[in-house]
């Protein structure tokens, strides 16, 4: 048996258990990697002004390190799916549990985020993204529990257009909480998003997006309970 055959005969559940194995090896590279950017700039606590000094080399390659680290997720999914729906999944799957992961690693090395309520500058493309960490640990959730659905699923695609019309209004709503504090600064240049830090988060708004996002994966749940009835 050649190689492409032996890859062809894997199960889904096996392609699932390596998917995540990656993606949890891959969340423990961006947290050591995490570790020692805040370690070197006093950042371990990123709750404060300028999380990150991007106007130098070191914040030209983070900013790259992110983009590359999005690639990465992607292609893990484009290798492990032979169908596009289950590539997307597999990507969904590994983004959520990078993300989860990350978080366990991180406090295990520095000991921070103390809680889940703590804040955390999530992202810095196109702006910074700030938010409590269970709020970015819902979104992956949200992605694990799909991209299983997605790939492990024997039953055809019961997704529907209004369902994913409606995740991606949760998606672009969820990045404007996001970003929001950022956007209101942008005003006064890059200088002032630098030095922003958020008081406040939009549970209520961020809760909307999240079910809004949730809702391709209830409607599949909802789809399959009909089916075995």
């Amino acid at each position: 048996m050649t190689r492409a055959q032996t890859r062809g005969h894997l199960s889904e559940r096996t392609r699932w258990a390596i998917v995540v194995a990656f993606a949890i090896a891959m969340a423990w590279l961006e947290a050591a990697s995490v570790f020692y950017i805040r370690a070197l700039v006093d950042r371990i606590e990123p709750y404060q002004a300028q999380p990150l000094p991007i106007n130098d080399a070191l914040g030209r390659v983070e900013l790259w390190r992110e983009a590359a680290t999005l690639v990465m997720l992607a292609t893990l999914g484009l290798l492990a799916g032979r169908t596009w729906r289950r590539r997307v999944g597999y990507a969904a799957l590994a983004f959520g549990a990078w993300d989860v992961f990350y978080y366990v690693f991180l406090r295990f090395m520095s000991g921070w985020p103390r809680t889940l309520m703590d804040w955390d500058v999530l992202f810095l493309l196109p702006l910074p993204w700030w938010g409590p960490v269970l709020a970015p640990i819902s979104i992956a959730l949200v992605m694990m529990l799909w991209g299983t659905l997605a790939t492990q699923s024997n039953h055809p695609a019961t997704d529907a257009r209004w369902a994913w019309a409606c995740a991606w209004t949760g998606i672009a709503t969820a990045l404007g909480v996001f970003m929001v504090d950022a956007w209101r600064a942008l005003p006064g240049g890059r200088d002032a998003v630098l030095q922003v830090l958020p008081t406040t988060f939009n549970w209520p708004l961020f809760c909307v997006a999240l079910l809004l996002m949730a809702l391709p994966m209830l409607h599949q749940v909802a789809a399959l309970s009909i089916r075995k009835s």
